[in-house]
């Protein structure tokens, strides 16, 4: 904890103790009054017991938030700190090993999580105001190096563990073992609202009702707006929360037949588009102007279909297919090439067509461009002995076969598909919203990827250094804390700059403005910031030097509500 400065032999001696952030996290993290909740918990009532479980995870959870270490490094990691601002008496840093914080996170996933984290939500909405009335939902997976003989599910305590397997990796690691982490956030502020943790290959779509049913119970309600991707749009999922007076918006799957229909519609009609969105893209460059129209029919399970014209995934659309098409034309061109080569090995033309197929799917072309292979022989005669050739002279005929394809492009298709460009469903049960409504709705699902980003880069999420599954179970319920106290660090600073009418503050480097703080930028500028103390020769304190805080720490602590007291 004490890092101790001086002359050798002097009477006086320095100590600091490092702030930094920590006093705003506390600052939350004692709004949310974790510290009461993880007692009830996960405390014990055994008087042996050094450093109690859930001091143990308080700590834990302020490391995640603020800056992420190993559970073995936790207490190198508390020492230089002020223990008040950690949760912890002076004497206890010491305690912080791996083995405790270990069982600890055991204890975590014993206990009632469900209650806990339910408690903790439910107080964190009425604490600081938040709006429910629209919520997200999205999975992310969690990627696992290592063998992890163990995590296979099985059953601690009565309760079942996650099993790390491979599956649909969104890290692009299919190698590798895996967890799927499923999170809920709110449109106001994209403050985490519930989470869970499933084996590695569970597919998405067959988790959205046990996570509507879970966000009722803790709600109480079920007129929420139910916000999630593609996978949403299932007929049981939607029937499901219809059925019971819920409502949904989603993007209608590409494998939807309404999709393909709606697309040839366009060929030759105009619907009614009504402009719903429009934002400003950089410098000299036009707005992006979002338009939405009601598709003629609805789904097949009767439910509404608003389709979404962007101006700018207009020109997207159609510069992906210009460079589809002409990666295609490269591709055919090189299997000419090869073609002429002697040493070429595609001799049938078996052969050949399988290779353009193949190189047209991989540059993703084949809906425009087709071939033709065409086959000419070539006839020549030689002499069939050495010498002058005479009158009776024998010659053998030798034909050589030779492949060349040619390419076509089919203006037609490229042409009707042009009539849909910039455009896609959306999906709801809703018939009150209006068009911006809808697609306002869905534009806010950006927001809980902010969450997943956050997680896996900011809280570092992986690599685990876990091995017990009921441990890494209880990590990511910590995981999912830290990441509520982020979300309201930034939903409380951003709510006070609109209130105040503050575009941006001087965060960045250079006194450059942020209009959108995030955590992570509003810690940073606290970094360094410590309490010095003037230690006698008799080991008391003699004066205590409080951090000097700048003008715009000053704003922030104010922004935040954070009493500037904190740091004195």
């Amino acid at each position: 904890m004490a890092a101790s400065t001086g002359p050798a032999g002097g009477p006086f001696r320095l100590r600091a103790e490092v702030l930094g952030a920590m006093p705003i996290v506390d600052d939350f993290v004692g709004r949310l009054a974790l510290g009461d909740l993880l007692e009830s918990f996960v405390g014990s009532t055994d008087g042996r017991v050094k450093l109690s479980a859930a001091t143990s995870l308080g700590v834990l959870v302020r490391n995640l938030v603020l800056h992420r270490e190993p559970v073995y490094a936790l207490g190198e990691w508390a020492a230089p700190f002020d223990p008040a601002v950690l949760g912890l008496e002076a004497d206890q840093v010491h305690l912080l090993n791996d083995d405790r914080v270990g069982r600890a996170l055991l204890s975590l996933f014993d206990a009632d999580r469900s209650s806990l984290l339910n408690r903790l939500v439910l107080g964190a909405i009425v604490t600081f105001g938040i709006d429910t009335s629209q919520l997200h939902n999205d999975s992310t997976s969690v990627r696992f190096s290592g063998i992890y003989a163990d995590a296979q599910g099985a059953v601690r305590g009565s309760k079942a563990t996650v099993a790390l397997v491979r599956g649909h990796s969104k890290d692009h690691r299919p190698d590798l073992k895996q967890l799927v982490f499923i999170l809920t956030v709110s449109a106001d502020g994209a403050v985490p609202i519930a989470c869970r943790t499933t084996d590695g290959n569970v597919e998405d779509s067959t988790t959205h009702i046990e996570t509507w049913n879970a966000l009722v119970e803790l709600l109480g309600r079920s007129d929420f707006l139910y916000v999630a991707d593609a996978k949403l749009a299932t007929r049981e999922n939607m029937t499901h929360i219809v059925k019971n007076k819920g409502r949904f918006v989603s993007v209608l799957p590409a494998t939807r037949k309404e999709d393909g229909a709606f697309r040839r519609y366009l060929v030759d009609h105009e619907p009614p588009w009504t402009e719903a969105l429009r934002r400003r893209r950089r410098l000299g460059e036009p707005d992006d102007v979002y338009e939405t129209t009601e598709a003629p029919w609805p789904s097949t399970e009767g439910y509404r279909v608003l389709w979404v014209r962007s101006s700018a995934k207009v020109e997207r659309d159609a510069e992906s297919r210009r460079s589809r098409i002409a990666a295609g034309i490269a591709a055919i061109d090189a299997l000419n090439q090869r073609l002429t080569s002697p040493k070429t090995r595609m001799r049938t033309t078996v052969a050949i067509e399988a290779a353009a197929t193949t190189a047209l799917a991989e540059t993703g072309s084949a809906r425009w461009v087709t071939f033709e292979i065409e086959e000419t022989t070539e006839v020549r005669h030689r002499q069939g002995t050495r010498g002058r050739p005479g009158a009776n002279t024998r010659y053998r005929k030798i034909e050589t076969t030779r492949h060349r394809l040619r390419f076509n492009v089919n203006e037609d298709i490229v042409a009707d598909d042009a009539c849909s460009d910039g455009c896609w469903p959306l999906i709801t049960c809703d018939r009150n919203l209006t068009g911006a409504e809808v697609l306002g709705a869905y534009k806010h699902q950006p927001s809980l990827e902010h969450r997943h980003a956050q997680l896996k880069g900011d809280q570092l999420v992986a690599p685990m250094f876990l091995h017990d599954p009921a441990r890494i179970e209880g990590l990511m319920t910590c995981h999912f804390i830290a990441l509520m106290v982020q979300a309201l660090v930034e939903r409380e600073i951003r709510g006070a700059m609109a209130s105040r009418k503050l575009k941006e503050l001087p965060l960045y480097p250079e006194g450059r403005g942020c209009s959108a703080p995030s955590a992570p930028r509003i810690f940073e500028i606290f970094t360094g910031l410590a309490r010095q103390h003037l230690i006698g020769a008799d080991g008391e304190i003699i004066q205590t030097f409080s951090p000097e805080l700048t003008q715009l720490q000053r704003v922030v602590l104010e922004l935040l509500g954070v009493p500037g007291s904190s740091y004195r």
